[in-house]
């Protein structure tokens, strides 16, 4: 799958691989002066060094709770059963199908903060390639990639929207379209907020980018913590006309 993903990436690539030589040529000036450091172990050398990549706390996809990606919800999961939907606000859970790649912990927690908050851009390339090792294979032939973006005080704050970023990874290394389809503006920061603050914070916020959509959407997204933002973008995207969606993430909270 590993060798399948690689060779659709360089095909799919090429594109965007030229018009970005002078960006990556700057790149190498600076990494001159300045070697990349791993975001986890801090050792020179990659942003994300060969030890740490392969320690990372990968989620057993066989385990996971097919529906809602949980970590060891296969056969009983505590995530997304009736009693936790209510507890959301929820009466049916409102994705096809959801991944993540690694759980939560010390190491991908800060892969996600260097990224999003310190700038460090090409960390969004290695997270891409295990959302993408993670998606299922027949997710993909028809879909297309989205993300839920950031909002525009966090884009002027970073120089970047992450979830774009991302995102833009994945299609590529997919071969698959990516679309805008959602804004978000005037959103709460989600940290601190409980779950049903947070889907009702999302809810509020987010607007479709079309009267109707169609064919099948999967959401890119960095971190699932409640699934709110998930949540709320599926929403939208079945109301619009969305034939099916689903979410995959970088890391899992749980």
């Amino acid at each position: 799958m590993l060798e399948v993903l690689q060779q659709t990436s360089q095909v799919s690539c090429v594109a965007s691989a030229v018009s970005s030589v002078v960006h990556d040529a700057a790149q190498f000036a600076a990494d001159a002066f300045w070697p990349p450091r791993c975001a986890v172990c801090d050792a020179i050398g990659a942003v994300l060094c060969d030890s740490c990549r392969q320690n990372l706390p990968y989620i057993d996809q066989w385990k996971a709770c097919p529906r809602c990606g949980a970590p060891w919800g296969a056969i009983q999961c505590s995530e997304c059963n009736s009693f936790s939907l209510r507890e959301a606000g929820l009466t049916t859970f409102p994705l096809d199908g959801c991944v993540s790649a690694v759980l939560f912990d010390a190491a991908t927690a800060r892969i996600a903060t260097v990224c999003k908050d310190s700038g460090e851009r090409r960390l969004a390339h290695d997270m891409a390639f295990t959302i993408a090792c993670a998606i299922p294979s027949d997710w993909v032939e028809g879909a297309t990639i989205t993300f839920v973006p950031s909002t525009r005080a966090a884009r002027l704050r970073r120089g970047f929207d992450h979830a774009e970023e991302l995102a833009s990874h994945v299609a590529c290394f997919l071969g698959v379209p990516l679309a805008k389809t959602i804004t978000l503006e005037h959103a709460r920061d989600q940290r601190g907020l409980s779950r049903t603050e947070r889907l009702e914070n999302m809810r509020m916020t987010m607007q479709p980018c079309a009267s109707s959509v169609s064919g099948r959407y999967i959401i890119v997204d960095d971190v699932h913590t409640t699934g709110a933002t998930l949540y709320a973008a599926a929403d939208i995207l079945c109301r619009k006309g969305a034939s099916a969606v689903y979410g995959a993430t970088f890391a899992r909270v749980y």
